[in-house]
């Protein structure tokens, strides 16, 4: 296998280089349905650095080379559209752009690491606009729960989504399903950043991506773009306001400093509330939220075959009252929204990203280099309750400073791929290394009641120390070659190295007394490898009809296993990678002259050496092992559709069948077979309808109104089976109005105050998902037009 990757990578990189072409002046002309020239739209190359805006006599100059390219083509209230073109001798190219009323987008995706049409490329991908992210109020990753088939996301209250797509989900640290934005890994569950600000599109791969994302994206990759400045000055504004006293800001800017040279931009976002739950200890609200965001980047086109992107990303997050959990689900349901809990603390969550990426298009290929470093500083300021009781039994403490609990990451990829008007041959190849450090020391702390936990003991501290470094390096390929005009064949490998290291120290303090030492200083390392390969066929049947078949593997590292105060859990223990194949067939149909698109799927995945995690209390300390072995497989669909003028459908659906066919855990001492049980957070199906309807009085005035069904199956929180939320229904409206520039809207989402858990522990401790929420929207996006050319 190696050697076959070393020639596969030979072969790719293998100078492509083909005689010298001319460079040609190409005339783009855009018309309206009425043949009438349309001034001031936006004419992208895709994989280039190539951006330009139509004149006022509605046509722009492209400059070159003879070949095949693919035009994106954008203009406010009309449809965007995806062109092919191809010329020799012919230098004008005229396109038409249909009203955004009467037909779909065309949706441009950059899941496979290059730019391409989303109704072209072999993978199940839903891919949602920015206009789609405005519509559903997405304010955060967990809320693609439904509207992604087969994909669920919750989490126990302090805004760390834990992600399940297609039975494939997150049991520790490293996650099942890796989250990119604007092409930057987000490393950890420490590290990545699930708040949306100024999104210009979401992109959700379905199943293992391993030949090209490698580690951590065994159930598949969640990829956010952020918007990027163009010739045309952007600002933005928005005011939301709701029931809890939820308060969320938006404002931001992007301009050219020099136009086709210098852009710069940044975003920033306050989001607050006045917390859902209510602490019966002390009569007050628990959970209030305070959360500061911002997104500052600068661009500069050295040339117009190269640029450099610098981008800054922070999110500072105040939570009054983390871990809303009550200890049982029967009991969280049956008073919802109340809980009792003596210690109450404000956890800080602080984290920062930063990258610079060069971007080089040229004759023979580009290239792309991305540097990047995370950071993510999170601790309580005063003791945790772990216990979830007005009981002093069990604490949590975390705060010793910034020099522990403080995770950093760094990353580094280089890639190169072929370059815009390459016919029959598609390629990339690349190299990715990673680095990081992650620093946890935690107490549990004993009170005065800890008898009523079994502890022997009361009113100490149980420290522990977990040092954990590593790093990986990784080199992929992939190349796609045109048998035919119908026919395309994929290939892509992977191959992943990682080491890692863990330190653990323990110690024991009596209140009031010096730390003594139970655990010395001791260290383990592993290191773990992978080979990740992939292939697809697909066949265009025509214009319009997809079929494709894909093989794909994925992994997810092994680890080293950290200190708990559970004896019975010695540290570490080195568990081994998680290894899956992956078989999909499906079909992608755009019908009805771009008014109706279908895409269909099914899937088989066959898991071995399953990571299964096993939470040590009161530590909440996740110790994982590998446990068995995991069969998923299932359906899926996606529809969009406008039927008649103004009326805007989207339905998706999943069905996944997720059990272990081989299980065995420890239960009290003892190995507990669980063969045939079903996997966790996976919702045998999920559903979701939206329906928006647009009625639009003049050329600046448009009022809409909108409904959305959710749907989410049955399904089960620990191994056992025996924690399970049935089947539930939520629903979502929205109405309003834009006049041009400026949108007023008023919502509610879970209209009808559903109350169902959103997520729970094995040991029962259960948090609910959102109660009915209501509000307003105030919006205002003003774009200034710059005409401008190549």
């Amino acid at each position: 296998m190696k050697y076959f990757f070393l020639i596969f990578l030979a072969l790719i990189f293998y100078p492509v280089l083909s005689k010298a072409q001319q460079t040609k002046q190409v005339t783009v002309n855009v018309y309206d349905e009425q043949n009438q020239q349309l001034p001031d739209c936006s004419i992208y190359v895709l994989n280039s650095n190539m951006n330009v805006v139509t004149g006022a006599s509605g046509n722009t100059i492209l400059s070159l080379n003879e070949g095949k390219y693919t035009l994106q083509v954008s203009h406010t209230g009309y449809a965007t559209t995806i062109q092919n073109i191809s010329f020799l001798n012919d230098t004008t190219v005229n396109l038409e752009l249909a009203p955004s009323v009467n037909k779909l987008d065309d949706v441009v995706v950059s899941t496979e690491k290059t730019e391409q049409d989303v109704q072209k490329i072999p993978l199940s991908i839903t891919a949602l606009s920015a206009k789609d992210i405005a519509d559903y109020k997405l304010w955060n990753t967990k809320q693609l729960t439904a509207i992604v088939p087969d994909m669920y996301v919750s989490n126990p209250g302090d805004n760390r989504n834990i992600t399940s797509i297609r039975g494939i989900t997150t049991t520790s640290y490293d996650p099942a399903v890796a989250t990119y934005i604007d092409g930057v890994n987000q490393f950890g569950l420490d590290t990545y950043i699930a708040r949306l600000l100024d999104v210009e599109r979401i992109e959700v791969l379905r199943g293992p991506q391993g030949s090209l994302y490698g580690r951590n994206s065994t159930g598949g990759i969640i990829n956010i773009i952020t918007k990027r400045p163009t010739n045309k000055a952007r600002v933005f504004a928005e005011i939301n306001a709701g029931k809890y006293g939820l308060q969320q800001y938006n404002a931001g800017f992007s301009l050219p400093v020099i136009n086709n040279k210098l852009f710069i931009g940044a975003s920033g976002m306050y989001e607050g509330r006045n917390g859902f739950y209510t602490n019966t200890y002390n009569d007050s609200k628990f959970d209030k939220q305070h959360s500061w965001m911002g997104n500052y980047f600068i661009k500069y086109l050295a040339s117009d075959k190269l640029s450099f992107t610098l981008n800054a990303k922070h999110l500072d997050v105040n939570n009054h009252g983390p871990f809303q959990l009550v200890s049982g689900m029967d009991e969280a349901l049956k008073d919802p929204y109340m809980i009792n809990q003596d210690a109450t603390s404000v956890m800080h969550d602080k984290t920062f990203n930063a990258s610079l990426s060069a971007s080089y298009t040229g004759h023979a290929f580009n290239f792309t280099s991305q540097t990047a470093y995370q950071n993510n500083y999170r601790y309580y300021t005063d003791p945790l309750d772990g216990d979830f009781s007005p009981l002093d039994a069990v604490s949590i403490i975390n705060n010793y400073g910034n020099k522990w609990n403080n995770v950093k990451v760094g990353t580094q990829e280089f890639r190169f791929s072929s370059p815009s008007g390459n016919s029959k041959l598609k390629w990339l190849g690349g190299l990715y290394g990673f680095i990081q450090n992650n620093p946890v020391k935690q107490a549990t702390h004993f009170g005065k009641d800890a008898a009523a936990v079994g502890s022997p003991l009361t009113d100490f501290s149980s420290i522990n120390t977990n040092i954990l470094k590593g790093y990986g390096l990784a080199a992929y390929a992939q190349a796609g070659y045109a048998i035919t005009n119908e026919l395309l064949i994929t290939l892509g490998a992977r191959y992943d190295y990682e080491h890692k290291k863990q330190n653990v120290e323990g110690a024991f303090q009596p209140d009031g007394a010096e730390a003594m030492i139970t655990q010395p200083d001791t260290a383990a390392s592993a290191h773990f490898n992978a080979f990740s390969p992939r292939l697809s066929v697909s066949y265009q049947i025509n214009q319009q009809q997809l079929v494709y078949a894909t093989f794909s593997k994925g992994f997810r590292p092994g680890g080293i296993s950290q200190l708990s105060s559970d004896p019975s859990q010695p540290p570490l223990f080195i568990y081994k990678p998680e290894h899956s194949n992956n078989y999909e067939i499906g079909l992608k149909n755009d019908l009805l002259d771009k008014k109706l698109q279908l895409n269909i799927a099914a899937f088989y995945t066959h898991i071995t050496d399953a990571q299964v995690p096993a939470l040590i209390l009161p530590d909440a300390i996740t110790v994982t092992k590998n446990a068995g072995k995991l069969v998923t497989k299932g359906v899926e669909a996606e529809v969009r559709a406008k039927p008649v003028k103004g009326l805007n459908i989207n339905y998706s659906f999943g069905y996944t069948d997720a059990h272990y066919t081989s299980l065995n855990i420890a239960s009290n001492g003892e190995s507990v077979k669980l063969d045939g049980n079903k996997q966790v957070f996976t919702p045998n199906v999920t559903s979701s309808l939206a329906a928006q309807y647009s009625y639009v009085f003049s050329k600046t005035v448009t009022a809409t109104a909108r409904a959305e069904w959710m749907y989410v199956g049955k399904q089960y929180f620990d191994l056992a089976n025996q924690l399970k939320q049935n089947a539930y229904n939520l629903v979502n409206v929205q109405a309003g109005v834009n006049f041009s520039k400026i949108g007023f809207y008023v919502w509610g989402r879970n209209i009808f105050n559903k109350h169902y858990v959103d997520y729970a522990y094995d040991f029962g401790a259960a948090h609910l998902g959102d109660p009915a929420v209501y509000g307003v929207t105030l919006r205002v996006d003003c774009i200034f037009n710059k005409s401008s050319k190549s």
